[in-house]
């Protein structure tokens, strides 16, 4: 006997206009600020009266913005590389190994989730000052590898889940050393994870700005505080179009690793085939 459909008439029209309806509060800004920067004015108003590309001009040939733009890929390619290191080295031990203070060890590791950004960036601050040591690079990288690691560590985690440990014995079994099962087993069937966690810590470093406000300078200022320092000064639409820029690059990356890894899984958004 087939089961007759019991969900109301007005939630299944409500529903899908109210999820239309959110969506559309979350693009609006989106759309606002990419009209914006097509404005040919001085002055960020909308809708602009006359288009034009001279804010995506300046926003590429502004020179803080070039500097910022290579402090952030610095910062990013280093401590995304580090944070991956560490993160997938954490990840295999809090997944393989028992000892005492784990649930600890996992706190603490995830806690740059809860406690707010520039609270670790002003904690850092005052550290370098009372010790007397140099606020360069090293600083920046340390911090935002900080920020950065429980992305890698949950995107590790979510992929060992999925890891079938037989295909280590098996290996184990036939005389394969534990380093070369780490390299020829282990590591080629996490690489969408450890992809995954990378590409979401790059992101994270690259757009991070709270933090970096407290420990960079002006040698080593990234582009979101460049950013900053720009918007106190001048109010054209040159950050509007920088901000479609960043979007758009954004999002087709994404696209493109969602397309060819499957983020969704390795997230564990979506259950494995």
């Amino acid at each position: 006997m087939k089961k007759r459909n019991t969900v109301p008439m007005w939630m299944r029209v409500g529903a899908p206009l109210l999820i239309v309806l959110i969506l559309a509060f979350i693009l609006l800004p989106v759309v606002v600020v990419t009209l914006a920067s097509f404005n040919d004015k001085a002055l960020l108003t909308f809708p602009p009266q006359n288009w034009s590309l001279r804010w995506f001009e300046r926003a590429f040939t502004y020179p803080d913005f070039r500097d910022g733009f290579r402090a952030s890929m610095v910062v990013t390619l280093w401590a995304s590389l580090l944070a991956l290191v560490i993160g997938t080295a954490l990840a295999i031990a809090v997944k393989r190994l028992e000892f005492p203070g784990k649930n600890a060890l996992q706190a603490v590791l995830l806690s740059p989730l809860v406690i707010p950004h520039f609270t670790l960036g002003l904690g850092l601050l005052i550290l370098v000052a009372q010790l007397n040591l140099d606020r360069g690079y090293g600083l920046v990288i340390l911090c935002h590898v900080m920020l950065v690691l429980p992305f890698v560590l949950r995107s590790v985690y979510v992929s060992m889940e999925n890891l079938d440990a037989r295909l280590e014995q098996s290996a184990a079994s036939l005389g394969a050393s534990p380093v070369r099962v780490l390299f020829t087993i282990t590591v080629p069937l996490l690489a969408p994870g450890l992809f995954g966690g990378w590409l979401f810590a790059a992101i994270m470093s690259f757009s991070e700005f709270t933090a970096s406000l407290f420990v960079t300078t002006q040698s080593t200022q990234t582009l979101p505080v460049s950013m900053y320092n720009y918007v106190r000064e001048f109010a054209d639409p040159t950050l509007a179009a920088l901000s479609v820029v960043y979007i758009f690059v954004t999002a087709a990356v994404l696209a493109v690793a969602n397309g060819f890894l499957g983020l969704g899984k390795v997230l564990n958004i979506e259950e494995p085939r």
